[in-house]
């Protein structure tokens, strides 16, 4: 009877200290997991892991779609990622909070040399990354300016990287899309820029940094403090010219020429995700049909963590 006592008890006391060990791990999260395409978007992000010494473990992507499918399915935390693919999927009942910009500007229109003005894009082949983009809606909003819907022009989706060799081969007239393949058609020779995303669209949203809802409610601290550290990346880039062309030479592997007018095009100053802003790029979608379901600024914004360390600052 005795023996049969301290059996139960010695179980008791694993059982316990099993619970401790796994509720210590559901604490003690590792390294947070962030998706980016290598684009001049997600700099911040390199730069974090870099100079801030911050815990994070990058995981780059070949394609929104594949950065997407693990975003969704929660097998990373959190990723750098166009802000209407995001949308959509929260939309879609996706858990994701958008936390941060990634940058401002930096999404110019490309063409071929024989183009002149916008209103010479009638009939021609233009190109983005995604339908479900701010490079889209840039386009359309351009061609608005001039008479012109989606109609008198053809659309295609080509991956970012392949554009300038696509514009270059006469596949494609002209693109929209993020740095740094703007200005490698520009610098190459192939093409030249007939807008910047600030003439279309004043402060216009395009890649965000979002987090998984269930990442910062189970590990808020170390949410807080993985922004805290992408804001320093931030200003650490504003901050020192030099320094920046290094790491990004490291980060986009791009020549020289390209990267220095790559740069000049993007800021990463004020990344808060305004709600006038955000209400804009909301507005295109629902004008231009393309995502049902558009969340609201106060169910897909979380500001309390960008707003915290900003107070923390002060």
């Amino acid at each position: 009877m005795k023996f049969k006592k301290i059996i139960i008890y010695l179980m008791i006391a694993i059982f316990s200290i099993t619970l401790i060990g796994c509720s210590n791990n559901k604490e003690e999260k590792g390294s947070v997991k962030i998706g980016y395409l290598a684009i001049t978007h997600a700099l911040p992000l390199y730069i974090e892991k870099q100079i801030e010494d911050g815990d994070i473990e990058l995981i780059k992507f070949g394609s929104w779609p594949e950065l997407m499918e693990a975003l969704n399915s929660g097998k990373i935390d959190g990723a750098s990622v166009l802000s209407e693919l995001a949308m959509k999927a929260k939309g879609q009942g996706v858990n994701l909070k958008a936390v941060a910009l990634s940058h401002r500007d930096g999404n110019a229109v490309v063409v071929n040399e024989n183009i002149e003005s916008a209103k010479d894009l009638k009939g021609k082949t233009l190109a983005v990354p995604n339908k479900l983009s701010t490079h889209y809606i840039l386009l359309y909003e351009l061609l608005k300016r001039e008479g012109m819907t989606f109609n008198d022009v053809k659309i295609t989706e080509i991956p970012p990287s392949e554009m300038a060799v696509a514009l270059q081969e006469e596949r494609i007239d002209g693109y929209c899309v993020a740095e740094p393949f703007g200005a490698k058609a520009v610098v190459n020779g192939n093409g030249k820029i007939i807008k910047q995303s600030s003439e279309l669209i004043e402060n216009s949203i395009c890649c965000t940094l979002v987090f998984r809802g269930e990442f910062i409610d189970e590990n808020r601290e170390k949410a807080e403090e993985t922004l805290r550290k992408y804001l320093e990346a931030a200003e650490y880039l504003e901050e020192n010219e030099e320094e920046k062309e290094v790491r990004a030479k490291e980060f986009l592997k791009v020549q020289k020429e390209v990267l220095d007018l790559s740069l000049n095009w993007i800021n990463f100053k004020n990344l808060r995700i305004e709600k006038k802003d955000y209400e804009t790029i909301s507005g295109y979608l629902k004008e231009m049909n393309l995502s049902d379901n558009i969340p609201s600024y106060e169910d897909f914004v979380d500001n309390s963590l960008i707003d915290g360390v900003i107070n923390n600052e002060k």
